[in-house]
Order: structure tokens, then sequence, then C-alpha cells
């Protein structure tokens, strides 16, 4: 199950995912935006199930698993990857500004494990991956809400990868850098130079590059990798 799976990196994982042979949940909040999205990946031989809910509303998330497990099966990999930014100074913050980032962002991904961890400690079997940001390692400006919602994210990560380990259930965090999305894509090429320009690797990161690191911690071979945060930045923070 991947949520936010429609956005840059969301559809790289579920194509990826697809390609190594899961059945992939995508979960979407916007049936206007999901639906278009459900169709263009089906013309490029992609058949993601598409599961509509609000990452905010833990009973709809509940149910939304339930519903997954009945018609696809259970589900062995969870990837937090819904992420939304309400970018600005703290002092012009409001109080929704924060609220919609921390409960999309970071309490979002406590529902869903909430409710898929049960299943996955009955089973004696998982895979979490929570993707996080090279602002919630290093902070920015203008992203206090987004910054503290990532960091928290790995907070969850460690902690519950403690719980959990015992149970052959692994947590990890992936915290990528800029990624050549639709939406970075989108920024003024002078705006988007003065970013790669900080990247020691001279590029943006491609999304098919997170994807692979997905595949790689959903597969056996990363069962002893548990609790990690794996930076994808092309060296733009090193810690």
């Amino acid at each position: 199950m991947v949520t936010g799976a429609n956005g840059g990196i969301g559809t790289a994982i579920c194509r990826a995912l697809a390609k190594e042979g899961y059945q992939v949940a995508a979960l979407c909040r916007c049936p206007s935006r999901a639906e278009p999205w459900l169709e263009q990946e089906k013309a490029q031989g992609y058949n993601p199930h598409l599961v509509i809910a609000d990452i905010k509303d833990q009973d709809g998330i509940f149910s939304a698993v339930s519903v997954v497990e009945a018609e696809l099966g259970a589900i062995n990999l969870v990837v937090n990857n819904a992420g939304i930014t309400r970018d600005k100074t703290l002092k012009r913050m409001q109080e929704d500004d924060w609220l919609e980032v921390i409960q999309t962002n970071l309490t979002g991904a406590y529902h869903l494990c909430r409710a898929v961890v049960p299943l996955m400690l009955e089973r004696q079997y998982g895979r979490i991956v929570n993707i996080s940001s090279i602002n919630g390692e290093k902070g920015q400006m203008g992203q206090t809400n987004y910054a503290a919602a990532k960091a928290g994210l790995h907070g969850l990560t460690m902690s519950l990868a403690q719980e959990v380990a015992s149970k052959g259930i692994t947590v990890n965090t992936i915290s990528p850098g800029y990624i050549a999305t639709d939406m970075v894509m989108a920024v003024p090429e002078e705006i988007r130079q003065s970013i790669i320009n900080q990247i020691p690797v001279g590029r943006l990161g491609e999304p098919s590059e997170i994807a692979r690191i997905v595949t790689f911690l959903a597969s056996p071979d990363a069962g002893f990798i548990t609790g990690s945060n794996l930076s994808a930045n092309g060296g733009q923070h090193m810690h």
C-alpha cells in the first residue's frame, strides 16, 4: 500500500513495485486527480488498485486497509509517501497551515501504521518505508511545519522499529533531496539551476532512484536493516 501514490515519487514507487511483482494498492485522497492518474497508469501497462481515502481520517484508513486485505490479500509492505507543503515563515504561519501539514505528513503515517502493524504482527512479517525529506534532516527556512513533520517521521521510524524488530518487521526512512518531479520542474529555470548548484553531484535526483531504494528495503535482502534513514540527496546534506 502506497500513500500519495499519484505524485511524482509515488508514481515511480508504484511502478517499481509492480515490476517486482507486487499488487499495488494506491492510496489517494482526491478522486478528481486520482482517476485520471489511474487511466494514465493503465495506458502505460500498469494496473494499481486505486483506494480513495484521506490519510488524516483514522476511521477511513482502517476501513481502507480492511477493504484492501479482503480484495487483494495481506498487506506486507506499506510506503508512507503522502506529503504536502504550506510554506511560510513562522511569523506568518497560521495554525491551519501547521496542522494540515503535521496531520498529513506525520499523523497520516501513524494512522496507516496503526492499522497495519497489528496485522503484520499476527503474520510475523512486514516492511514499512517512510518517505521523509532532506529538510527533515537539516531544516529549511519557511518550512517549520514541514521540517518538523518530516523529522518526526524518522522518530516514528526509529521507535516503531524497536517495537517490532523481533517479529520480522522492518521500519526504515528514506530522505530524498531535490527530485525531478513535475512540481520541481515547474520552478523557474534560474531558481532550479540555483538549487542544482548546491548539489555536489550536479543534478536533480530521479523519482526512479527513490523507488529503487524502496524496492530494496522491501526485499528479503534488507532484513537486517531497520530503524535506518537512507539519505538520497546527491551529497547536498551529509551528516
